[in-house]
């Protein structure tokens, strides 16, 4: 069974959002042609649900500015503009995203208390979503990943799809990505590329 993953194709992360990444809607077309002519079994999305309290929020520590590094729970963390709260339009997908085609959505992010940027677990990797078991059920053998931010929520997903899922082979798509320092997205290619995650564009998946 082949899958794909769609990170956080919201607009909170597109430009208008509160936290856009630069064309980030420029993923959207590119996801489309996927979900339609992909050849895929399961189609998953996750979905960044944040309660406004959230600890991640530069507004929630005194003086911290959004970009700041600050702590969380004694950890290190960026300090992010308020983004994706339950129920508000920013949470919401971006509305041409053909999200009737989805199969499962995994919200994340909903402990005020850790960030959480993959779709599979919370950052302290203390608490896992139900998407690993999910994909699990289907019988999925293969999962690609695209969506926003490469250098964040989608790297730090395909990583924990290849430890969380073994048996699963992981493919990221670059041009279906978009992500917010585009040295930090380099870094994070190579960093999938070395643990074994194959790189690859929409084009050598429509063409198979």
């Amino acid at each position: 069974m082949k899958a794909l993953l769609l990170v956080d194709i919201q607009n909170g992360f597109c430009p208008g959002g509160n936290l856009p990444v630069p064309h980030g809607d420029e993923v959207v077309p590119v996801a489309n042609r996927l979900i339609e002519d992909g050849g895929y079994d399961v189609i998953v999305a996750s979905q960044d649900w944040h309660p406004e309290n959230h600890g991640s929020f530069a507004s929630q520590h005194g003086g911290k500015k959004p970009f700041e590094m600050g702590e969380l729970c004694g950890t290190p963390q960026v300090m992010w503009p308020d983004h994706c709260i339950q129920g508000t339009p920013d949470a919401e997908f971006h509305p041409d995203l053909n999200i009737d085609a989805v199969d499962y959505i995994q919200q994340k992010g909903e402990n005020p208390a850790v960030d959480s940027y993959s779709a599979f677990r919370d950052n302290d990797q203390a608490a896992v979503t139900g998407l690993a078991g999910y994909l699990r059920a289907q019988q999925v053998t293969e999962l690609d990943i695209c969506g926003l931010a490469t250098d964040y929520c989608v790297k730090f997903s395909a990583l924990d799809a290849i430890e969380m899922l073994p048996n699963v082979k992981v493919r990221f798509i670059e041009d279906a990505s978009r992500g917010i320092d585009p040295q930090g997205v380099r870094a994070a290619i190579e960093e999938m590329r070395s643990r074994g995650i194959a790189i690859c564009n929409s084009s050598d998946i429509l063409s198979d």
